[in-house]
């Protein structure tokens, strides 16, 4: 009978060990999805960041052909030159936001694949530790049958 009590323990021992496997993945899986939303709405953000930014180019076009007719020059010229120029400009800064965005989101989702690779890694570790308890459990059995 002296034999149950190894058992039990490593039965408990086991039991243990596979909920915080399980646990540790849970975690991690909830990390990953949480990185994930972070990487959604970095791409939201900078939806609304390039909105923003034409509300305000749209703005300072007007104020720039209301000085101009102001000042008394022709809209012609010079003037549709620094049109284009801020037209090209406004282009740029809409690609950087957009690009800067992509490597954001990428960079996040990223972060959740190493997550859910990282609990699938500890669900791992948990199975291996339940395996050497089984394995210990087992040769102290036959070490008391000596």
């Amino acid at each position: 009978m002296t034999w149950v009590i190894p058992v039990a323990i490593g039965a408990a021992q086991i039991q243990q060990q596979n909920v915080i496997g399980k646990t540790n993945e849970a975690i991690q899986n909830r990390n990953a999805q949480v990185l994930k939303q972070e990487g959604d709405a970095i791409e939201q953000q900078a939806e609304f960041d390039v909105a923003s930014f034409a509300k305000q180019f749209k703005k300072l076009q007007a104020e720039q052909k209301v000085a101009t007719i102001k000042s008394g020059a022709e809209l012609s010229g010079t003037y549709f030159k620094i049109l284009k120029s801020n037209e090209r400009e406004k282009i740029l800064q809409d690609n950087i936001i957009r690009y800067n965005a992509s490597i954001g989101k990428a960079k996040a989702y990223e972060r959740a694949n190493f997550a859910t690779i990282s609990g699938q890694v500890a669900r791992q570790q948990a199975k291996l530790a339940q395996i050497q308890t089984a394995s210990q459990v087992g040769a102290t059995l036959l070490t008391m049958n000596t």
